[in-house]
């Protein structure tokens, strides 16, 4: 479960053990954020999967699409909000419980907290060895802008003001706490 994950992703893996063919794959070109730090990510394209949630005697099935990705990762699927909209799910991390309706009454997929530890920790190695791997230490040359240098003094056009400015202190007891306002803003 990822509440913050705009998408659903399933890992080549995943599909492979599933013995679906990526032929079915279809392209996607749109990258994503977030997985990889300073990175791009690019799908191998996106795949319409059934997904079932309950028991023989209350359960739903819905239709969702995963981006499938190819790189490592602790899970075999993240359900993302697209999930969560198309069952109208709740998600509750503090009782690692997920809650919708179903036809017979309400459908509750519950973990334990011992595996949703085994689970994050797997999760932080795997971050961890590909964080410190020199294939993501070129891949973050290659791609994230050089971050300034702290030491070296900024150009006379940096961050300046289009017009004049006016300091005025924000708390009286303390005189470094400032902010400063423009003159020429309208009364409004």
């Amino acid at each position: 479960m990822d509440n913050g994950s705009s998408l659903n992703i399933l890992y080549i893996d995943t599909l492979d053990a599933m013995r679906l063919p990526r032929l079915e794959l279809r392209p996607t070109g749109s990258p994503f954020h977030g997985v990889i730090p300073g990175a791009h990510a690019y799908p191998l394209g996106q795949i319409d999967l059934p997904v079932t949630f309950g028991s023989r005697a209350n359960f739903r099935s819905e239709v969702l699409t995963f981006k499938v990705v190819d790189f490592l990762g602790s899970y075999h699927a993240i359900l993302g909000r697209p999930c969560y909209m198309r069952f109208m799910a709740i998600p509750n991390y503090t009782y690692l419980k997920l809650k919708m309706s179903g036809p017979n009454d309400i459908i509750t997929v519950s973990s334990a907290f011992s595996h949703a530890f085994t689970c994050d920790r797997e999760h932080f190695e795997l971050a961890s060895v590909v964080v410190n791997s020199s294939e993501l230490l070129r891949l973050g040359e290659s791609s994230a802008p050089a971050a300034p240098d702290c030491n070296q003094p900024t150009s006379s056009s940096a961050f300046r003001p289009l017009e004049e400015t006016k300091t005025v202190g924000i708390n009286p007891t303390n005189p470094t706490k400032i902010v400063r306002i423009g003159t020429q803003l309208p009364a409004k």
